[in-house]
């Protein structure tokens, strides 16, 4: 499938919000059960400035004062949902960044691991092309940013898949069946077909093969769009037997930008 610049972008700012707002709803339920009651509490994470001037601890203390917290997380939240109706702008773009990292400072760098991070990516690569577009035009600013979530977001199925083809738990199908044990359901019936060694080495390498991979399937959009629409049903199997929603959303607001790139190389 070939996307153009104009369809990549729409794609990528409606999943996006999607996928802010799905993380904004999360953190506000949490702060809803109190300042005490939510994970990581200022009053114990504050700790970690210790060595910082009176001046900066004063400021993040206000920052995430609870009150001033759920405003910047509605805040956030709002700003994702301007990016598809009205389009990206500068001040919703650098705003949408700079909350982001303010957010993650909050939980010590990420709350739900890579998925934050390639949030962070994402809301980079539309602030690059947003900030951009007047100095050298939308065309060329928007390419820079869906570049910038392309290759990062290729860097991470890229080192996944070499780091499990290196472990010889993932080339022997052991590793499989240990990981979704610790899935929130429980660990895998005694008869699942995944506790058979044959089952669990097929679908190891399946996963050590396409996410090795995934940077020659740019070769092609077509290809391109196989490989995304093989990491949709992985990350919704990660959701299914983890829990980790957030996964799911952040690294599907890269495929639009995957795909787009993939039809700049193909031209």
């Amino acid at each position: 499938m070939m996307l153009t610049l104009e369809q990549a972008l729409d794609a990528l700012l409606w999943l996006t919000a999607i996928s802010v707002l799905i993380q904004c709803a999360e953190a506000l339920r949490l702060q809803a059960g109190g300042p005490l009651r939510a994970p990581w509490p200022w009053s114990i994470q504050r700790d970690d400035l210790a060595g910082s001037s009176r001046t900066v601890r004063m400021v993040f203390d206000w920052l995430y004062r609870p009150a001033v917290h759920r405003t910047h997380l509605m805040l956030h939240a709002l700003a994702a949902a301007s990016l598809p109706v009205w389009g990206p702008t500068i001040p919703a773009a650098l705003f949408l960044l700079a909350s982001q990292v303010l957010i993650s400072i909050r939980f010590r760098g990420a709350f739900n691991g890579g998925s934050d991070f390639m949030t962070l990516v994402v809301l980079m690569g539309i602030a690059v092309g947003t900030v951009a577009t007047p100095w050298v035009g939308t065309s060329l600013a928007w390419q820079a940013g869906l570049w910038i979530i392309s290759i990062q977001a290729l860097s991470s199925y890229f080192l996944s898949g070499t780091v499990k083809l290196r472990y010889v738990g993932w080339r022997d199908g052991r590793a499989l069946p240990t990981l979704l044990d610790g899935g929130i359901y429980g660990p895998l019936a005694a008869h699942s077909m995944l506790r058979r060694r044959p089952v669990a080495i097929a679908c190891s390498w399946a996963f050590i093969v396409w996410e090795a991979a995934f940077p020659l399937a740019m070769i092609d959009p077509r290809i391109t769009t196989l490989w995304c629409a093989i990491g949709a049903v992985f990350h919704f199997l990660v959701w299914w037997f983890f829990g980790l929603n957030r996964f799911f959303w952040a690294w599907l607001a890269t495929f639009p930008a995957l795909i787009g790139c993939a039809s700049m190389i193909r031209g």
